[in-house]
């Protein structure tokens, strides 16, 4: 029976389009590419390219390639004003009224045009990591009980009537299937939309505390908040004494995060929560959902390569180079980062996501979120890269037994005969005894990784870490410090080569440098 039911999750739309494209990859997103140009050849972007040529090309991707240059924001955000203020067929067809704020907040941030393709594919894509975990685990008790997502808020933008503007996972939550709404969702999305971060955390744990809640969807950092929240509210309400969400939530079965790296938090949490779930991680952005995990033993996400997005690699250390080289899937090798470059059904056309990411393996095709294309510190041609840094402080707890919440990485102030260096900023969870041993350990990490790094440290021409212990809600303190609103897209910077961050986390905290 078992079998029967498994085979029939695999003939569901959003199952047999991954098992398609797992059979060809590299035809599916040509295929992709071309009916990306021609839904959109006669619109201003498609008429300045000549999209319906390119459509036609024999080789569509080299032929898309050579006349559709590489861009970044700078270069939309005219065009993605037009289309706040009404104006059609620009980039994609049509009128858009949904916008997803990519980064910076509505007034002065990068604002994502998001069509109702992309939002019907990025549906399809949520209910394909659904129906992939139960055709894995047939764990069908996640279905019995309600599910919690933590969207960000969305709200009509005064300044362009008619349109909604706010984040991806708030306008995703707005056009959720009726069916979710009436059997599975948990809390109301007027809840889920208050503005106020604080209140609006405080509210889904007092609506949620008796709850029989089988499911979290949420970033992981914003989870740790909420359950300090939970525990709170259900000790208060009930008289108990309870120390971990399992004893909120006993039925609890699976977390699905994204927005930042699940492998940096997942200590934290299983320590959290207190009982044996499962775990996934996905991959979305503004500018589409990319990625997830198909197997809980492998932490490397499952590439989509037909959710409305055709994807390009640009080697890193090549991206800001004048002419860098631009690749597919069928040229991208293990091991090395990219930046990532994205064509949507959104209308973004070779458009520079912001991150870097690296691939484990190419059958199939997975990956792991290296970082940002921000996240590198080179500032005395060191060049760690954010992946290095996380690896080395999972390291460093391992060995010690330690569990960081946040931390920063920067260039280390230099002094008279000082050498440069980084200085971390860490919130434990748990403090290791010795921070000179977990420093040593973070050195020793970075050196067996990073070639740079290792040739810099054995020269004595760089410091080895330093790091300065913040106390507990310290990130959470600087966050709502200097932030004017705090919202599910609100990250900890990992790392910058400058020291405004960890200038103003210190003042915040009253700290010596």
């Amino acid at each position: 029976m078992d079998d029967v039911l498994r085979s029939a999750l695999r003939r569901l739309g959003p199952l047999s389009r991954v098992e398609s494209f797992k059979r060809e990859p590299v035809a599916t997103q040509r295929r992709l590419l071309r009916t990306l140009l021609r839904t959109a050849a006669d619109t201003e972007w498609g008429q300045r390219y000549g999209f319906r040529e390119i459509a036609e090309a024999d080789d569509v991707v080299s032929a898309y390639q050579s006349r559709v240059p590489l861009h970044d924001y700078d270069d939309i955000r005219e065009d993605a004003t037009r289309v706040r203020r009404g104006a059609s067929d620009v980039m994609w067809p049509g009128r858009i009224s949904n916008f997803a704020v990519s980064s910076g907040t509505v007034s002065d941030g990068k604002i994502i045009p998001v069509s109702q393709e992309i939002i019907n594919s990025n549906r399809a894509f949520s209910m394909g990591v659904g129906f992939n975990y139960l055709v894995d685990t047939f764990n069908v008790q996640l279905l019995l009980g309600k599910h919690l997502t933590l969207p960000g808020r969305i709200e009509e933008d005064e300044n362009f009537p008619g349109t909604l503007v706010g984040e991806i996972s708030g306008l995703l939550a707005e056009n959720a299937p009726g069916y979710f709404r009436a059997i599975f969702q948990a809390v109301p999305n007027e809840v889920s939309f208050i503005p106020n971060w604080e209140e609006k955390l405080k509210k889904i744990a007092e609506q949620t505390f008796d709850m029989d809640i089988r499911l979290l969807v949420m970033a992981p950092t914003w989870a740790l908040v909420l359950f300090d929240k939970l525990i709170d509210v259900y000790n208060r309400r009930t008289g108990a004494s309870a120390s971990t969400v399992g004893e909120v939530w006993p039925n609890l079965q699976l977390f699905i995060g994204g927005g930042v790296a699940l492998r940096s938090y997942r200590d934290l949490l299983e320590a959290q929560i207190g009982i044996d779930i499962d775990f996934l991680e996905t991959y979305g952005a503004s500018e589409g959902f990319f990625s997830f995990q198909n197997d809980l033993d492998d932490p490397s996400m499952l590439l989509h390569l037909d959710n409305g997005v055709f994807f390009e690699f640009v080697p890193a250390e090549e991206q800001y180079s004048e002419n860098p080289t631009r690749l597919t899937i069928a040229d991208v090798e293990p091991g090395v980062r990219y930046a990532l470059y994205i064509t949507s059904c959104s209308g973004l056309w070779s458009y520079d996501v912001g991150d870097v990411v690296r691939f484990t393996s190419v059958d199939p095709y997975k990956i792991l979120v290296a970082g940002r294309t921000s996240e590198m510190l080179d500032k005395y041609g060191e060049a760690v890269f954010g992946d290095e840094a996380r690896a080395a402080i999972q390291h460093a707890c391992d060995e010690t037994g330690a569990h960081v919440s946040h931390y920063h990485v920067t260039s280390r102030t230099i002094e008279d005969g000082d050498l440069p260096g980084h200085q971390w900023l860490i919130e434990f969870d748990t403090e290791p005894a010795d921070i000179a041993a977990f420093e040593g350990l973070l050195d020793a990490h970075l050196q067996d990784v990073n070639r740079h790094y290792q040739i810099r440290r054995e020269a004595h021409a760089f410091a080895g870490p330093s790091v300065h212990v913040l106390p507990d809600g310290a990130f959470y303190r600087w966050l709502k410090a200097t932030k004017e609103n705090i919202s599910g897209q609100t990250k900890v910077p990992r790392m910058s080569e400058e020291r405004d961050v960890a200038e103003e986390i210190l003042d915040v905290l009253g700290m010596k440098r």
